[in-house]
This record gives C-alpha cells, structure tokens and sequence, in this order.
C-alpha cells in the first residue's frame, strides 16, 4: 500500500495523517527531537477508504538521551541561608527564588547572565511558599509569620498583607485565571480574592493540618495533602469536598516536627489527567485524576522526605528533589532516567522553565543550579 500524507495536523504530541493507497507514495522523515522528547506519532486513516487496523502505521518515541545525561550550566551563589522556593517567569528569562533562615529575601536573576537584578525583604524569617498568577502581575509569598504578601513583582513594588491565619503557612497556589490565592496551613485552607484583595472563605479547618496543595488546570478542583497522608479533592466552586485519597502510608520518622505521614508536595501534570504527590515516607506516587487509582507502583529511591517535585511542561517528565539529590523520571512508565547531584546538601526546591529547557534546583547549601534538560532544538521546534 502507498502512503500519501495530505495533512498535517499537530495537538497534544500526536501526528495525524490521511492514508490513501491510490496516491503516489511520500516520506515522513522527522528526526526524534523534532518531535519533542516522550511523544508519540501516528499515522490515522481520515478518508472514506476500507483499511485494515493492521495497515494502520504507529511510531513511538521514548525520551531522548538528554534526559538521561542533562547538562549542569552553572551554580548560582544566591541566599545566604537555604533555597525554600523558586520560579521561573513566563518568558523563561528570569528566576526568581526566594530564601530562609534569616535571609527571607526575594530575588531575581536574569538568566543570560546569571545576576541578580533585584532583591526585596519579603517576611521575617523563612519564605516557605510561593506563586506566580498566570498573568504575572502578583507574585504572592507566604512565611514562618502567618501572613500572605503580595508583590508586583516586575515594578518591586508590595501590595498588600493577608493576616487571617494564626499559623505557619506551608503551601500555597493561584487559580489559572489569576483571580483566587489559595493558601494551606496548620489552621487550614483559605481562599483570598486577588482582584478584591480580601478573604473569600475558608474550606477546611483544624482537623486536618495541611502541608501541600495543587490546582487542576481546569481550575476548578483543588487538591490538598495533609498530616496525616490524605490527599483531599475540593470543588473550588462549591467548597465541597470530592473525595479522599489516603496516599502515604509512613516511614521511619525522618523530619522532626511532622509527621511521617505527612503529605509534603503535590503536583498535576499540565492536562490534568495525572495527580503527582510526595510525602515524609520517601515515596512518590502518580494517580489517576479520574479513577483515583495509582498508576504503577510507588516511586522509590530517595533517602529522606520528599522536599520538592516539578513537571515539565511537556508533562512528561517528572523532578524529585530530597536529600540525596534530584531525580528525573519517566512519568509514563516511572523509569529512573538520571540522578543530578550539582548541591553539597538537602534539595529544597525545583522548577522547569516555561520553555522545558531549564531545570533550576535551590538547596539547603546557600546555591541555585541550572540545568539544561533538553536541547533548544528540540523545545524551540515549531512543532510544538
């Protein structure tokens, strides 16, 4: 049979074709990179012809080999205490971190150069969680001081401060639409309006300390994890609670002050299809947004506490941070694809660029170190 290629129509990695045998026959030739790292190509009949499924051409492509070997491109002496936080901006051109200790400053750097380009004093002693709001006009922070700052960030500017809480704050997140700041900690959930400036309401109380929190992309469900292992799902609409995972079953204690149970980070995959969580008993786990179920076995690996984990924006990639030092993994298959050891101490905090060529780790040895991840070839392809 000749394959004509006639269209070509690129959406979520996937290659789509029509196949006519009546027509002279075409090559497809695209190299792997151009591709994108971890897609997968198919060739779909889309015309009235009878074709037999098994005439039906399926081409699939692991990842390639720079996530296996990702390149250390410098190591930033940035705080003069812990790394806790860190974000890349947009355009992928600056980071922005933010520190601990007695050095709760906000900085950023602009990456062509790596030099700081501002500084701001943002709480008293330790910046515990940050977000950036999708349109990049508030850079929200929260600290050991139970309260919320709020920042125009490219101006240097403060806002304003949230004071409702009356406990440390650990987690934080900003709907996709800029409009709500959700904030967790030991007294529980609550929802600020951003464009307001005031609280909204407060989702769930005393009974459940909570360490992590996650916004689907869709922005109407909200996951939580708590002391206790349980990651809760929220319907951010109605303020009712969807369900309950009990995620993390415990280990050895290796985090004074918390619980082994405790639920330390929480991620979704940029489709929403995926729910990514990690916990005090040194163990991922990848679930099914829809059935609740885990995907495969529990990653396993890491020394100590889970501290920070990222997905890349191709959503197929996952980054792990602990005491050991980082892990990238395969989060189709949960493949250990390489182990980065660019950090003299604990892994604090991780983020990927925007652009998925950065991966930038902040630890508890005062340094930030870039990684590229994949090559500008491939993130920089019209293809994606």
């Amino acid at each position: 049979m000749s394959i004509h290629i006639s269209s070509l129509i690129f959406h979520s990695f996937y290659l789509f074709a029509a196949i006519s045998p009546r027509l002279p026959p075409a090559t497809l030739s695209l190299p792997p990179e151009q591709l994108g790292t971890c897609c997968q190509a198919q060739l779909v009949a889309q015309d009235s012809l009878n074709i037999p499924p098994s005439e039906i051409i399926e081409l699939k492509y692991l990842p390639s080999d720079s996530w296996r070997n990702p390149q250390l491109l410098r190591t930033i002496d940035a705080h003069s205490g812990p790394v806790d936080v860190l974000t890349f901006t947009a355009d992928s051109q600056f980071l922005i971190s933010g520190g601990s200790r007695n050095d709760a400053h906000l900085k950023v750097w602009w990456l062509e150069t790596a030099k700081e380009v501002d500084s701001i004093r943002a709480h008293q002693t330790s910046i515990t969680a940050m977000a950036l709001s999708s349109d990049e006009k508030i850079l929200a922070t929260v600290g050991n001081d139970a309260g919320v700052n709020l920042w125009e960030w490219q101006k240097g500017h403060y806002t304003r401060t949230f004071l409702d809480h009356s406990s440390n704050i650990l987690s934080l997140a900003i709907t996709p639409d800029s409009n709500t700041l959700i904030t967790g900690a030991l007294d529980g959930i609550r929802l600020w309006d951003l464009k307001k400036q005031r609280p909204l309401y407060i989702l769930n109380r005393f009974d459940n300390q909570t360490y992590s929190l996650a916004i689907h992309p869709g922005g109407s469900i909200l996951a939580s994890g708590h002391k206790f292992g349980t990651v809760k799902l929220w319907n951010l609409k109605t303020g009712t609670l969807l369900g309950s995972i009990p995620a993390h079953t415990g280990a050895p204690n290796q985090a004074p002050g918390r619980s082994n149970l405790s639920v330390s980070v929480l991620a979704y995959t940029p489709n929403g299809d995926i729910l990514v969580s990690g916990g005090y008993d040194r163990t991922i786990r990848v679930w099914n947004q829809i059935t609740g179920q885990l995907t495969y076995p529990p990653l396993r690996g890491h020394t100590g506490p889970i501290e920070a984990i990222a997905i890349h924006p191709n959503g197929e990639i996952l980054a792990s941070a602990s005491r050991d030092g980082v892990r990238l993994w395969n989060l189709q298959t949960g493949e250990l694809l390489a182990v980065l050891r660019g950090h003299g101490d604990w892994v604090k905090s991780l983020a990927f660029s925007r652009d998925g060529q950065l991966l930038a780790t902040g630890g508890f040895d005062q340094s930030i170190t870039i990684w590229q991840v994949t090559p500008p070839e491939a993130t920089e392809s019209p293809l994606l």
